[in-house]
């Protein structure tokens, strides 16, 4: 007996329904109400960033549109169409990889291939994934069976670059913007999926896969079965870091001291430390910023902190100011270090306000001590 091959977090946990999709409740929303009214448009442009549901999305809404029993959001899983859709197998719903069908002789096939009734469902479904990679002339082919399709055909586009797409095309389709899910969501349908698969993973271990996905549910669940294979049925924080050579929550709010204090010999230090673990010096550069975002955020919301919110925003500044430096470079370490310092001599720097106020005695500290 053959067995099964394994398949990946990401494609196993594939959503199947509307309501299973993470963070795009207003995609849901919208679309649901245009199944109900009957306000079905003929092209749909799902933008968004990698992993945040463009293609999944497209196919649920082709299941939705052809479920045997009429157009409707939450399609039974019983549904033979939906489970062909789901599954990629539908001679109707035909998906299309923008990357390597970008000629204009393969637009011109399709436009041909349209005019043709679908064999087993109600519509004809062409979804184009990365639609941005089609050329001027694909696109110029395709405008005219854009603008007024069979009524038997509709199309759905998915990009993560919607500004290289053509405003033509775009004026010819309803927009969609998908949005990066947030940490907190992504964490927990990680944490749900392990429940389910008996896997323990410490709390801040999901943390950090969430953190380290940016916005992308689908990077999440890669990071995750990665870490499965590596530490088996317990994935622990320290495994992940060092794995992925990341900077712990701790470590990253010491720099953020030191950074705060002007304290260079210790940030040096914990440079050094970083190269012996191995550590992504870009990855903790975006990680030391979000702590200093943070702190801004605590800063503007509480007045009785150490430190001014203009510190906290130059000191950013600074570390923003790096990324492309610490990314780019020929040494991170290096680029790493200059960054941090000029960051220490940013946070230093007074306002010409805070000076004024100074020279002239009344600091708001000591305002308060004179009355």
């Amino acid at each position: 007996m053959t067995k099964q091959a394994y398949q990946v977090i990401a494609r196993r946990w594939r959503p199947q329904q509307f309501s299973e999709l993470v963070g795009q409740d207003h995609v849901v929303r919208t679309l649901g109400n245009a199944i109900e009214m009957e306000r079905i448009a003929h092209a749909y442009l799902f933008v968004g960033p990698r992993g945040t549901g463009k293609t999944t999305s497209a196919r649920l809404f082709a299941k939705s549109l052809n479920w045997e029993d009429g157009p409707s959001l939450e399609v039974p899983h019983e549904s033979e169409i939906g489970q062909s859709i789901m599954e990629g197998r539908c001679l109707d719903v035909i998906e299309i990889d923008g990357a390597s069908n970008n000629s204009v002789d393969q637009v011109r096939e399709l436009r041909d291939e349209c005019q043709y009734a679908p064999s087993q469902c109600r519509f004809k479904i062409y979804v184009i994934d990365e639609v941005h990679m089609l050329s001027q002339a694909a696109f110029n082919a395709l405008l005219k069976t854009l603008e007024e399709p069979p009524p038997h055909v509709k199309f759905v586009f998915a990009t993560t670059e919607s500004q290289k797409v053509l405003p033509t095309i775009v004026s010819r389709c309803q927009r969609f913007e998908f949005r990066s899910i947030p940490v907190d969501l992504i964490q927990g349908k990680l944490s749900e999926i392990c429940d389910k698969e008996s896997i323990t993973v410490e709390p801040e271990a999901l943390l950090a896969i969430s953190r380290m996905a940016m916005g992308g549910m689908r990077d999440a669940q890669s990071i995750l079965d990665q870490m499965i294979s590596f530490c088996g049925k317990k994935v622990s924080q320290k495994d992940v870091l060092e794995v992925y050579g990341l900077v712990s929550q701790e470590d990253i709010e010491e720099l953020g001291d030191c950074l705060l204090r002007g304290d260079h010999g210790r940030t040096l230090e914990m440079t050094d430390s970083f190269v012996s673990e191995g550590v992504d010096f870009y990855r903790a550069l975006l990680d030391t910023a979000d702590f200093f975002r943070n702190r801004l955020v605590a800063d503007l919301s509480d007045q009785s902190t150490q430190a001014y919110p203009e510190q906290s925003v130059r000191i950013l500044d600074a570390l923003q100011a790096g990324e492309d430096l610490v990314r780019t470079g020929l040494s991170e370490k290096t680029n790493f270090e200059v960054t941090m310092f000029r960051a220490i001599e940013a946070g230093k720097t007074r306002s010409i306000d805070q000076l004024i106020r100074r020279i002239s005695g009344v600091l708001p500290g000591e305002l308060k001590k004179k009355n």
